[in-house]
Protein backbone atom coordinates (compact mmCIF):
# COMPACT_ATOMS: atom_id res chain seq x y z
CA UNK A 1 0.00 0.00 0.00
CA UNK A 2 1.01 3.59 -0.78
CA UNK A 3 2.60 5.53 2.34
CA UNK A 4 -0.82 7.52 2.24
CA UNK A 5 -2.36 4.52 3.14
CA UNK A 6 -0.83 3.11 6.04
CA UNK A 7 2.06 1.32 4.61
CA UNK A 8 3.69 -0.44 7.37
CA UNK A 9 5.07 -3.61 6.61
CA UNK A 10 5.21 -6.64 9.07
CA UNK A 11 8.71 -8.19 8.99
CA UNK A 12 8.77 -10.45 11.54
CA UNK A 13 7.71 -13.76 9.98
CA UNK A 14 7.35 -15.26 13.52
CA UNK A 15 4.19 -12.88 14.13
CA UNK A 16 3.11 -13.53 10.49
CA UNK A 17 2.60 -17.13 11.18
CA UNK A 18 0.84 -17.00 14.47
CA UNK A 19 -1.64 -14.61 12.84
CA UNK A 20 -2.70 -17.51 9.73
CA UNK A 21 -2.73 -19.95 12.54
CA UNK A 22 -5.75 -17.97 14.51
CA UNK A 23 -7.48 -18.33 11.26
CA UNK A 24 -6.97 -22.42 11.14
CA UNK A 25 -6.79 -22.09 7.67
CA UNK A 26 -7.66 -25.44 5.82
CA UNK A 27 -7.70 -26.80 2.34
CA UNK A 28 -10.93 -25.99 1.78
CA UNK A 29 -10.72 -22.11 2.47
CA UNK A 30 -10.33 -18.92 0.38
CA UNK A 31 -8.42 -16.71 1.84
CA UNK A 32 -8.65 -12.55 1.19
CA UNK A 33 -5.49 -10.55 1.84
CA UNK A 34 -6.00 -6.85 1.54
CA UNK A 35 -2.58 -5.32 1.25
CA UNK A 36 -0.24 -7.81 0.34
CA UNK A 37 2.65 -5.59 0.49
CA UNK A 38 6.23 -7.60 -0.10
CA UNK A 39 4.32 -10.67 0.02
CA UNK A 40 5.14 -12.49 3.60
CA UNK A 41 1.47 -13.07 4.93
CA UNK A 42 0.74 -14.30 1.38
CA UNK A 43 3.18 -16.76 0.88
CA UNK A 44 2.13 -18.11 4.20
CA UNK A 45 -1.32 -18.29 3.32
CA UNK A 46 -1.09 -20.04 -0.35
CA UNK A 47 0.80 -22.59 2.01
CA UNK A 48 -2.20 -23.91 3.89
CA UNK A 49 -5.28 -22.70 1.77
CA UNK A 50 -7.17 -23.49 -1.55
CA UNK A 51 -6.57 -20.15 -2.92
CA UNK A 52 -5.69 -16.84 -2.00
CA UNK A 53 -7.07 -13.56 -3.55
CA UNK A 54 -4.48 -10.57 -2.72
CA UNK A 55 -5.47 -7.43 -2.95
CA UNK A 56 -2.54 -4.79 -3.59
CA UNK A 57 -3.45 -0.78 -5.15
CA UNK A 58 0.74 -0.13 -5.35
CA UNK A 59 2.17 -1.01 -8.77
CA UNK A 60 5.29 -1.11 -7.98
CA UNK A 61 4.78 -4.00 -4.90
CA UNK A 62 2.15 -5.56 -7.24
CA UNK A 63 4.50 -6.01 -10.23
CA UNK A 64 7.21 -7.05 -7.61
CA UNK A 65 4.81 -9.82 -6.45
CA UNK A 66 3.64 -11.31 -10.18
CA UNK A 67 6.89 -13.63 -10.31
CA UNK A 68 7.06 -14.42 -7.33
CA UNK A 69 3.38 -15.96 -6.14
CA UNK A 70 2.46 -19.71 -5.61
CA UNK A 71 -0.22 -20.61 -8.39
CA UNK A 72 -2.99 -20.42 -5.94
CA UNK A 73 -2.70 -17.06 -5.35
CA UNK A 74 -5.06 -14.59 -7.65
CA UNK A 75 -2.96 -11.10 -7.62
CA UNK A 76 -5.49 -8.15 -7.50
CA UNK A 77 -4.34 -4.36 -8.71
CA UNK A 78 -7.23 -2.81 -7.07
CA UNK A 79 -7.69 -0.09 -4.48
CA UNK A 80 -9.59 -2.24 -1.26
CA UNK A 81 -11.76 0.14 -0.57
CA UNK A 82 -12.99 0.65 -4.18
CA UNK A 83 -13.19 -2.79 -5.14
CA UNK A 84 -16.64 -4.98 -5.07
CA UNK A 85 -16.00 -7.91 -2.75
CA UNK A 86 -18.44 -9.72 -4.96
CA UNK A 87 -16.54 -9.49 -8.03
CA UNK A 88 -13.61 -11.66 -6.45
CA UNK A 89 -13.38 -15.32 -5.93
CA UNK A 90 -16.03 -16.00 -2.96
CA UNK A 91 -14.05 -16.13 -0.59
CA UNK A 92 -14.84 -17.45 3.34
CA UNK A 93 -11.96 -16.41 5.77
CA UNK A 94 -10.19 -12.45 5.45
CA UNK A 95 -6.23 -12.24 6.63
CA UNK A 96 -4.29 -9.20 6.70
CA UNK A 97 -2.22 -6.50 8.26
CA UNK A 98 -4.58 -3.57 7.49
CA UNK A 99 -3.29 -0.44 6.45
CA UNK A 100 -3.75 1.99 9.04
CA UNK A 101 -5.60 4.73 6.97
CA UNK A 102 -8.29 2.44 5.34
CA UNK A 103 -9.18 0.30 8.61
CA UNK A 104 -12.47 2.12 9.32
CA UNK A 105 -13.89 1.83 5.56
CA UNK A 106 -12.41 -1.34 5.37
CA UNK A 107 -14.24 -3.01 8.54
CA UNK A 108 -17.58 -1.55 8.10
CA UNK A 109 -17.23 -3.00 3.94
CA UNK A 110 -16.27 -6.42 5.31
CA UNK A 111 -18.77 -6.74 8.07
CA UNK A 112 -21.45 -6.18 4.70
CA UNK A 113 -19.94 -8.83 3.46
CA UNK A 114 -20.04 -12.60 3.91
CA UNK A 115 -17.29 -14.29 5.66
CA UNK A 116 -16.41 -17.14 8.13
CA UNK A 117 -13.73 -15.36 10.36
CA UNK A 118 -11.13 -12.64 10.03
CA UNK A 119 -7.74 -12.28 11.73
CA UNK A 120 -6.88 -8.63 11.34
CA UNK A 121 -3.70 -6.80 12.45
CA UNK A 122 -5.25 -3.54 13.39
CA UNK A 123 -3.42 -0.24 14.60
CA UNK A 124 -4.00 -1.11 18.83
CA UNK A 125 -6.13 2.04 19.51
CA UNK A 126 -8.39 1.14 16.74
CA UNK A 127 -8.31 -2.27 18.56
CA UNK A 128 -9.15 -0.92 21.26
CA UNK A 129 -12.20 0.75 20.21
CA UNK A 130 -13.34 -2.35 18.38
CA UNK A 131 -13.81 -4.36 21.84
CA UNK A 132 -14.52 -1.71 24.07
CA UNK A 133 -16.64 -1.70 26.66
CA UNK A 134 -19.72 0.79 27.61
CA UNK A 135 -18.41 3.61 29.94
CA UNK A 136 -15.16 3.71 28.41
CA UNK A 137 -13.22 6.36 26.16
CA UNK A 138 -12.79 3.67 23.71
CA UNK A 139 -16.37 2.99 23.13
CA UNK A 140 -17.97 4.14 20.14
CA UNK A 141 -19.88 3.71 17.01
CA UNK A 142 -17.60 1.39 15.71
CA UNK A 143 -17.72 -0.97 18.52
CA UNK A 144 -21.67 -0.89 18.49
CA UNK A 145 -21.97 -1.41 14.74
CA UNK A 146 -19.13 -4.13 14.71
CA UNK A 147 -21.25 -6.07 17.90
CA UNK A 148 -24.25 -6.11 16.02
CA UNK A 149 -22.65 -7.89 13.50
CA UNK A 150 -19.70 -10.09 14.42
CA UNK A 151 -18.13 -11.67 17.23
CA UNK A 152 -14.53 -9.76 17.92
CA UNK A 153 -11.47 -10.97 20.54
CA UNK A 154 -8.28 -9.32 21.07
CA UNK A 155 -5.53 -11.92 20.31
CA UNK A 156 -2.68 -10.60 20.99
CA UNK A 157 -0.49 -7.10 21.20
CA UNK A 158 2.31 -6.70 18.17
CA UNK A 159 5.15 -4.53 18.98
CA UNK A 160 6.09 -1.33 16.37
CA UNK A 161 9.15 -3.33 16.27
CA UNK A 162 8.09 -5.99 14.36
CA UNK A 163 7.29 -3.66 11.09
CA UNK A 164 9.21 -1.28 8.84
CA UNK A 165 8.93 1.58 8.46
CA UNK A 166 8.35 1.46 12.29
CA UNK A 167 5.07 3.08 13.07
CA UNK A 168 4.56 5.55 16.32
CA UNK A 169 1.84 2.98 17.79
CA UNK A 170 1.77 -0.93 18.72
CA UNK A 171 -0.97 -3.13 16.29
CA UNK A 172 -3.38 -5.69 17.56
CA UNK A 173 -4.36 -9.09 15.83
CA UNK A 174 -8.30 -9.21 16.13
CA UNK A 175 -10.32 -11.99 15.44
CA UNK A 176 -13.71 -11.57 13.66
CA UNK A 177 -16.18 -14.30 13.25
CA UNK A 178 -19.12 -12.98 11.78
CA UNK A 179 -22.84 -13.70 13.85
CA UNK A 180 -25.19 -15.68 12.28
CA UNK A 181 -27.86 -13.31 13.97
CA UNK A 182 -27.60 -9.86 15.85
CA UNK A 183 -27.58 -10.05 19.45
CA UNK A 184 -30.77 -8.52 19.63
CA UNK A 185 -33.28 -7.33 17.50
CA UNK A 186 -34.32 -4.11 16.05
CA UNK A 187 -36.92 -3.62 14.26
CA UNK A 188 -35.15 -1.42 10.98
CA UNK A 189 -31.09 -1.88 10.54
CA UNK A 190 -30.90 1.41 8.48
CA UNK A 191 -32.40 3.35 11.44
CA UNK A 192 -30.36 1.69 13.73
CA UNK A 193 -27.01 2.37 12.14
CA UNK A 194 -28.31 5.78 11.53
CA UNK A 195 -29.39 6.50 14.71
CA UNK A 196 -26.29 4.78 16.13
CA UNK A 197 -23.98 7.17 14.05
CA UNK A 198 -26.26 10.43 15.40
CA UNK A 199 -25.92 9.81 18.52
CA UNK A 200 -22.22 9.13 18.72
CA UNK A 201 -21.30 12.34 16.65
CA UNK A 202 -22.55 14.16 19.72
CA UNK A 203 -21.74 11.81 22.42
CA UNK A 204 -21.43 14.78 25.11
CA UNK A 205 -24.96 15.59 24.96
CA UNK A 206 -27.78 13.80 26.68
CA UNK A 207 -30.17 11.42 24.51
CA UNK A 208 -32.75 13.45 25.11
CA UNK A 209 -31.09 16.63 23.68
CA UNK A 210 -30.08 14.58 20.31
CA UNK A 211 -33.13 12.25 20.14
CA UNK A 212 -35.87 14.87 22.01
CA UNK A 213 -38.04 13.32 24.64
CA UNK A 214 -39.94 10.46 24.90
CA UNK A 215 -41.77 9.33 28.42
CA UNK A 216 -41.07 5.58 27.56
CA UNK A 217 -37.16 5.53 27.52
CA UNK A 218 -36.09 5.43 31.16
CA UNK A 219 -32.48 6.55 30.07
CA UNK A 220 -33.00 10.05 28.82
CA UNK A 221 -30.83 11.92 30.73
CA UNK A 222 -27.73 9.40 29.64
CA UNK A 223 -25.11 9.69 27.03
CA UNK A 224 -24.49 7.34 24.70
CA UNK A 225 -21.41 6.07 26.01
CA UNK A 226 -23.22 4.88 28.85
CA UNK A 227 -25.34 2.52 27.10
CA UNK A 228 -25.23 -0.75 25.76
CA UNK A 229 -25.39 -1.74 22.24
CA UNK A 230 -28.82 -3.54 23.73
CA UNK A 231 -30.38 -0.33 25.03
CA UNK A 232 -29.18 1.75 21.71
CA UNK A 233 -31.29 -0.93 19.45
CA UNK A 234 -34.08 -0.50 22.17
CA UNK A 235 -34.08 3.20 21.28
CA UNK A 236 -34.04 2.61 18.10
CA UNK A 237 -36.86 0.44 18.13
CA UNK A 238 -39.30 2.83 20.28
CA UNK A 239 -37.94 5.70 18.11
CA UNK A 240 -38.90 4.04 14.52
CA UNK A 241 -42.01 2.62 15.76
CA UNK A 242 -42.78 6.20 16.91
CA UNK A 243 -41.54 7.74 13.73
CA UNK A 244 -44.28 4.76 11.59
CA UNK A 245 -47.45 4.63 14.05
Amino acid sequence: MKTKLGQNFLIDENVARREVDYANITKNDVVLEIGSGKGILTHLLAEKAKKVVAIEIDKKLFDDLQDKIPDNVELVHEDATDIDFNDLIKFNKIVSNLPFEISSPITFKILDHDFDMAVLIYQKEFADRLIAKPRTKDYSRLTVNTYYKAKCDLLEVVPKTCFNPQPKVDSSIVRIEKRNKPPFSVIDEKHFFELTKKLFNNRRKKIKNIVGSNSNISYLDNRVEELTPEQIGKLSNILYSKNHS
